[in-house]
């Protein structure tokens, strides 16, 4: 059985485009015409990808996104939204969206983006090996966490962030390096959402988030993980 994505839009003519294009490279695609639809569908079935319109009837992309990674779903969204409309893309990223595509975008782009979040899914779930840092252990394969042999909770970007910066222990990861390799995007200077998402780590892992003695600042230059002392 290949690969499952959900389509989430109210416009016939967009699904209609996207469903074409996205079983012409080989995905099966099932589809959501609101929000509440499309929650629904994301609780009965095990989706690989959702493609989730910003502007949508009921509720909009944003509140599926939130509902989702509440309920502990995580498959990876890619957000559309259209060209004028009001998205902070920061916000996008930190509910829990992996990635976003203004429309209008050409059927090629948006089968490259799948490929590129598909292929980011894939190798951080094939990497079966667990990390331990201090009493830190990482369990890749998993999408799971623990600390003092208490189970931790995460988000997908959190768990990937975590696992990026575990993997690189000891090594100094500028704001740019980890944009781009966790999120696969290029902000242009507009750093705040590692900053928000390296602040939610340590609430959950350091013993004191003021003193953090698991995911250092480098000042001026990014991020280290590290041993603790």
């Amino acid at each position: 059985m290949g690969k499952q994505i959900l389509i989430v839009d109210d416009e016939t003519s967009i699904v209609t485009l996207l469903k074409f294009n996205i079983e012409q490279a080989g995905y099966e695609t099932d589809v959501a015409y609101d929000g509440a639809e499309a929650i629904k569908k994301a609780e009965s079935a095990d989706f690989d990808l959702i493609i989730l319109d910003l502007m949508l009837p009921e509720m909009d992309g944003m509140e599926v996104c939130k509902q989702l990674r509440v309920q502990k779903i995580d498959t990876p969204i890619l957000m559309l939204t259209a060209k004028g409309e009001e998205f902070d893309k920061v916000l996008g990223l930190e509910l829990g969206a992996d990635d976003y595509l203004t429309k209008p975008f050409s059927p090629k782009e948006v089968v490259a983006r799948i490929k590129a979040i598909l292929r980011r899914s894939d190798k951080a779930e094939d990497n079966s090996l667990s990390i331990q840092i201090g009493q830190l252990i990482i369990y890749p394969d998993r999408y799971e966490a623990e600390i003092r042999s208490e189970e931790l909770t995460f988000t997908r970007k959190e768990f990937e962030l975590l696992y990026y910066l575990a993997s690189h222990k000891g090594k100094v990861l500028s704001r740019d390096q980890l944009l781009s390799a966790v999120w696969n995007y290029d902000f242009v200077g507009d750093t705040r959402i590692v900053d928000v998402h390296v602040s939610h780590l340590r609430e959950k892992i350091e013993p004191d988030t003021k003193k953090p003695v698991y995911i250092k600042t480098v000042r001026g230059l990014g991020y280290k993980m590290e041993e603790p002392k």
